[in-house]
């Protein structure tokens, strides 16, 4: 099993085809996106090629493979106006294993790993993330990274017929050795 990621500098039709496929199943829309109401949660959206284009201006987005498989992607943008913390340099990091062939393997792992090499190589010292409180296994998925709660947003999104606060976490990545700071 080999996991590898690309990252994107000028985006495909069949790249925005999977991510569309992705942002529009049913299974991971309450994971990947928050929603107000039900009827938010059944809408479906496409994102073009153009649309794409654009979202590289403000995001370093990678593609994740098992094999020769696309599985997800991930991404990262820095000082976004919705941080929890607002510090200066801070890296909002995001993730979707799009594919279940590659879900339970330790791709997210990795991948998050990769992500916070590319981050720490850009001279980043703070990465900070959301996960919907019900999505208990992306939350111990971080907390075993080295990611540590910093806030809730009460009511942030509606699944299964209720809503659902957004853990806000953060690491910090240290210079010397990749490790967390406390």
């Amino acid at each position: 099993m080999k996991i590898h990621f690309i990252k994107i500098i000028e985006p495909e039709s069949d790249m925005v085809f999977a991510m569309n496929r992705w942002d529009n199943d049913p299974a991971l829309i309450p994971l990947i996106r928050p929603c107000k109401d039900k009827d938010e949660s059944e809408q479906r959206r496409d994102t073009t090629l153009n649309e794409f284009r654009k979202r590289l201006d403000t995001h370093q987005v990678y593609l994740i493979y098992l094999d020769d498989t696309l599985v997800g992607e991930m991404n990262y943008m820095l000082d976004p106006v919705h941080l929890y913390r607002k510090v200066t340099g801070t890296a909002w990091i995001g993730i979707t294993i799009g594919e279940a062939q590659g879900r339970g393997k330790g791709v997210g792992f990795k991948a998050i790993q990769f992500l916070e090499a590319e981050i720490k190589k850009q001279g980043h010292d703070r990465i900070e993330l959301g996960v919907f409180e019900f999505n208990t296994q992306a939350y111990d998925l971080y907390t075993r990274l080295g990611y540590h709660e910093i806030g809730r947003i009460a009511d942030f999104t509606y699944w299964n017929n209720k809503m659902w606060a957004d853990i806000r976490m953060e690491k910090y990545i240290n210079e010397g050795d990749g490790q967390i700071e406390t």
